[in-house]
């Protein structure tokens, strides 16, 4: 009799099979961010470049499930001081800050050039990706911000984003 139980304790168990919609559906949970469209403004010394933030995602803690804002490498910044002041989580660092591309009398177009925006461009995207795949950071109402607000609000008060 105890080796049916143990049969019976081991035995796998009815596992549905999966079905091409279900293997291609949308997943359970899923946050997708890019960073795209680096335009550069301006002239002179007021010249800078920005980047499209697109968010997508049916986690609930976001109150919108996409969004698309433009941020600058110093908005970037902003976040990573603002969560290793307030969070509990280690925050990745970002890609350099490119000092000597910054000198003036350069042959070239310094941080301006395509090559050097592309890759400062796909070094922000995998630093917001792993900040926003945290789950603790899901909860800071900077990352909020950041995400999703058109402007940033330095002067918020930190804190976690309570989920309603």
């Amino acid at each position: 009799m105890a080796a049916e139980t143990t049969a019976d304790a081991t035995r796998r168990l009815n596992v549905k099979k999966q079905t091409l919609d279900d293997a291609y559906a949308a997943p359970a949970n899923f946050l997708e961010i890019d960073v795209v469209n680096p335009i550069t403004h301006g002239v002179g010394k007021k010249r800078y470049s920005d980047y499209e933030v697109r968010m997508k995602t049916n986690l609930p803690v976001f109150k919108t499930k996409e969004s698309s804002v433009r941020r600058r490498y110093s908005d970037f910044e902003w976040l990573r001081s603002e969560l290793e002041r307030d969070s509990k989580i280690v925050v990745p660092p970002l890609p350099g800050k490119a000092w000597k591309r910054q000198l003036p009398f350069r042959g070239d177009d310094g941080i301006f050039e395509e090559d050097f925006i592309e890759e400062r461009r796909k070094g922000l995207e995998q630093f917001v990706n792993k900040i926003a795949g945290h789950p603790l950071a899901q909860n800071e109402r900077c990352l909020h911000m950041f995400l999703q607000d058109p402007v940033i609000d330095k002067n918020y008060v930190p804190g976690k984003i309570r989920n309603t």
